[in-house]
């Protein structure tokens, strides 16, 4: 059972319920419902009807699909504070993806029906839902941009910096629990070249790497490396 301070903590780093009334804001965290997650366990699966907007208050979300041949395609990873699945609620449609918790996660959940209760009533939050939209979308034509243009290096870096967006993921903390595995598979390349990479961008004074975790020491000049 999570204490009401750390959900009421989490709801007030949030940057999406400073766009509401006060009477808004109250409906929507009354509304909120917590959701505990085991490492490498489902959140959500494709084709799945898409029912709440996902909110990470602890742990690391990987939203990931599969393609037919069995290869595993990463298209973005959640860190603390960030929310995902807002496309789905909009159209309406199932998910066209599915979410794992790559580590014991804590997920809070906004119910479809107070989503759409926001959207009808709210219109700083639709500016909101407008300006959280276009970012997502930059971000993917970003990452198709630096698959084609950049070297491997160089996309680990705006992989890694893409988890610190100061919109999408604005309160992610330097210290980011991510595995080789989970960033080759952020950028499409192997562990084994991800391992060259981060060493590369460590003696680059630019990120610091333990085990299963990377402490990043200068955001922006990761951000336009090299």
């Amino acid at each position: 059972m999570l204490p009401a301070k750390d959900l009421n903590a989490f709801f007030e780093r949030c940057i999406w319920p400073r766009a509401l009334t006060q009477a808004e804001r109250t409906k929507a965290f009354e509304a909120l419902y917590v959701r505990h997650h085991e490492a490498h366990s489902c959140v959500c699966q494709r084709d799945e009807i898409a029912d709440s907007w996902i909110g990470v208050l602890e742990g690391f979300l990987r939203v990931q699909d599969t393609t037919a041949d069995g290869r595993l395609i990463m298209f973005t990873g959640v860190a603390s504070s960030g929310w995902i699945g807002e496309g789905s609620l909009l159209k309406p449609e199932h998910r066209r993806y599915e979410v794992m918790a790559t580590r014991p996660t804590i997920t809070v959940h906004l119910p479809r029906t107070t989503f759409s209760w926001l959207l009808d009533r709210s219109i700083p939050f639709n500016h909101f839902m407008l300006s959280h939209l276009n970012e997502r979308l930059a971000q993917f034509i970003a990452m198709v941009k630096f698959d084609r243009l950049l070297e491997p290096t160089a996309r680990v870096a705006r992989g890694i910096s893409s988890l610190f967006h100061p919109v999408l993921y604005p309160n992610t903390e330097s210290t980011l629990r991510i595995n080789q595995e989970e960033i080759g598979l952020l950028v499409g390349i192997s562990r084994q070249r991800v391992n060259v990479a981060l060493t590369e961008l460590e003696t680059a004074g630019l990120i610091q790497r333990g085990y299963g975790y990377i402490t990043v020491m200068d955001r922006q000049a990761l951000a336009k490396y090299p």
